[in-house]
């Protein structure tokens, strides 16, 4: 069958963290729309979990195995998604899916367009009330402009075509920060991008979040590399230093033990989070804009 949107996971001993997205999205799926797990081999639950949502329809695929990285696991989604459109969704981050749901509907009317990509919001579960804001707006005018070979931006705020793969491919198992030589080697690459000024998802850090665990010495070797492959003249953009920071500080501060989920409240915090994306979203005036627009 084809769907309209793949939403795609990759997770490993976050069960919790797991469990708040993937019941959000099985309430509001629609019949359009699929859903695929790639399961890094949990052993705290998670593969019995999953195992019965797929055995009772509610997940369309699922497989459980050892990854040789983060990043081999979300290439073996991104190449088991059956949609259109993909969209990835991280375990522990929370997601506006009328806000997605746009971004993927105006996609298949413009059927020339690889990828959207939307502004952000960050949180941090120890301090969940303090949301902040950030835009690539900049970035993106002067990259449509010519002014700049390539630029950054999350993949948490994405939508890529799937059949725009074969332009950008999958995801570099060398690199630390995936995310970040993804968006480079998209861009550079000159993949027609439409940047959406509203908020696609919320990232949540802590203690055990990606970003709270980078390695700065492979990071620097491999900023280096990117900038002279990706002729990319921001090393590591600010927001990008401002994530890493914050996800730090929680390792350094919170302490919350590997499984923060047992101290903390995770369907309260992330029910308020999930109340306030939609609040921002709802209360603005955001539109597309297309790399012609200049």
């Amino acid at each position: 069958m084809q769907y309209t949107i793949s939403y795609i996971f990759c997770t490993k001993n976050r069960l919790n963290f797991l469990k708040y997205n993937l019941e959000k999205l099985i309430q509001i799926l629609r019949p359009e729309e699929e859903i695929v797990v790639v399961d890094g081999e949990s052993t705290d639950g998670t593969q019995a979990y999953l195992s019965n949502l797929f055995e009772a329809g509610k997940i369309h695929q699922y497989i459980s195995e050892p990854d040789r990285a983060q990043a081999h696991g979300w290439n073996k989604a991104l190449l088991m998604a059956n949609g259109l459109i993909i969209k990835k969704i991280i375990d522990d981050d929370i997601f506006d899916y009328t806000s997605i749901r746009k971004c993927a509907e105006y996609m298949i009317a413009n059927p020339k367009v690889d990828i959207v990509i939307s502004n952000d919001l960050t949180s941090r579960l120890t301090d969940y009330k303090t949301i902040y804001r950030n835009s690539h707006v900049s970035e993106f005018e002067k990259w449509a402009k010519k002014q700049i070979k390539s630029f950054w931006f999350g993949d948490i705020h994405t939508l890529i075509r799937k059949k725009s793969l074969a332009i950008f491919g999958l995801y570099n198992l060398e690199y630390v920060m995936m995310d970040w030589e993804y968006s480079l080697r998209i861009s550079y690459l000159q993949s027609n991008i439409v940047y959406y000024t509203g908020y696609n998802a919320l990232s949540v850090y802590h203690e055990n979040s990606v970003s709270g665990q980078k390695n700065d010495k492979l990071i620097a070797q491999q900023t280096k590399k990117a900038i002279d492959f990706y002729d990319y003249q921001h090393p590591v953009s600010l927001w990008s230093k401002v994530k890493i920071a914050i996800g730090k500080m929680i390792f350094a501060k919170s302490k919350l033990n590997t499984e923060p989920n047992q101290l903390i409240d995770i369907n309260s915090i992330y029910n308020t989070l999930q109340l306030e994306i939609e609040e921002i979203n709802r209360s603005g005036n955001y539109k597309f804009i297309s790399r012609d627009s200049y």
